[in-house]
């Protein structure tokens, strides 16, 4: 944690990043951790140099890069009895804007059921496969640019990437982002094999079906789903003092990543008023869409998004300011940029079940007392 003054307010590792049996390893800031959807900042970042570096268009359809996007058009129905979905074509453009701002029509399997029931019905697994073109050749949910869903269009735009650069993703931010930053030897998309990182992963752990505590070790679960692509959208092992150095260089626009314009674009709001209410009504449609997506922020305060994250368009008493920037990943890490405050911060941690209540309630009081050391009270 940092004050934009560049004085540091707050950090500590505690406990353990194994409850595997016979593997007795204290969790600490160059501990490698998966961190989910949390990757999806370091997507958009390179995205946007792309961009900058004049190899790829926001505003420019990327479907002919893709012959499997979209291929079976907008979902639109189910029927039960002859296990069938009904669909509408599309040819409306998808460019990366959407992709980045979940204006697409892309949307996660597990958020949406009738996406479950059409996975169900063609044997298949949500988010199955070994490649983004295996987990990501779903049927849209809406039509591209006239609404919000939570899904994986950053995983689409981390091959935009490897195909305009002709590299890999895991590549382009070794050149573009961590060694310029000095974190390279800490943060892979297949930490498992690189010398210097497999002794240090975390492994999963889980607390009951109730909830409830102690933790249990679930070091099998594979967030990656047996993927051997990189993943832009859920992808990345990071140490958290590697995230803490990307996320201060970000937040500081630092010059080795970007230039200022492509800072503003970074985290400029993108959605219109019709996508940014949809946004907003997507949050508060389910328990589970608020639990997971609207991160303890209640539904009082309007949000939009960025290709940064969500940000908030008003003050919350005592935990933010108007404009902060947030996002977060599964296993419960989470990181928050408060422009106008000048504080930024990120928390890790290994467990299940996603995005724990609990937990989440805990990063809520961290920001607020992150909160209150800033302004001195």
């Amino acid at each position: 944690m940092i004050h934009c003054s560049g004085n540091l307010l707050y950090s500590k590792s505690i406990g353990k990043a194994s409850m595997k049996e016979g593997r007795d390893l204290p969790f600490t800031d160059s501990t490698i951790c998966i961190i989910a959807s949390m990757t999806k900042l370091m997507t958009s970042v390179a995205v946007v140099q792309c961009v900058e570096q004049g190899k790829l268009d926001l505003d420019q359809d990327v479907r002919p890069m893709f012959p499997e996007m979209g291929r079976y058009g907008i979902i639109s129905g189910f029927d039960d009895r002859t296990n069938q979905a009904t669909f509408a074509p599309n040819d409306t453009p998808i460019t990366l804007r959407m992709l980045l701002s979940h204006t697409s029509g892309h949307e996660y399997e597990w958020f949406n059921p009738l996406l479950e029931k059409w996975r169900a019905s063609r044997g298949e697994e949500p988010w199955g496969g070994r490649t983004v073109a295996d987990k990501l050749a779903v049927p849209l949910v809406f039509t591209p640019g006239t609404g919000f869903a939570y899904g994986a269009g950053h995983d689409w735009a981390g091959k935009a990437v490897e195909i305009a650069t002709g590299i890999t993703l895991e590549e382009f931010m070794r050149q573009h982002i961590w060694e310029p930053l000095g974190i390279e030897n800490d943060v892979s998309f297949f930490p498992e094999k690189k010398e210097n990182m497999k002794d240090r992963l975390a492994d999963m752990s889980t607390l009951s079906d109730e909830g409830k505590p102690p933790a249990t070790d679930v070091s099998d679960f594979d967030i990656r789903l047996g993927a051997t692509d990189c993943l832009g959208g859920a992808g990345i092992f990071i140490s958290p003092a590697a995230f803490y150095t990307f996320l201060s260089a970000v937040f500081r626009r630092d010059g080795r990543l970007m230039k200022p314009d492509s800072y503003a674009e970074l985290f400029r709001p993108q959605l219109n008023s019709t996508t940014e209410q949809a946004f907003n009504d997507y949050l508060d449609s389910s328990a589970q869409n608020t639990e997971f997506l609207a991160l303890g922020i209640p539904s009082t305060v309007r949000k939009t998004f960025s290709f940064a994250g969500m940000v908030t368009l008003s003050d919350q008493e005592g935990r933010s300011k108007k404009g902060t920037t947030y996002w977060a990943g599964l296993p419960g890490v989470i990181w928050f940029m408060d422009h106008e405050a000048g504080t930024y911060g990120t928390v890790f941690c290994q467990i299940l079940p996603p995005m724990y209540p609990p937990i989440l309630a805990l990063h809520v009081e961290f920001q607020k007392a992150v909160l209150e050391i800033a302004e001195g009270k």
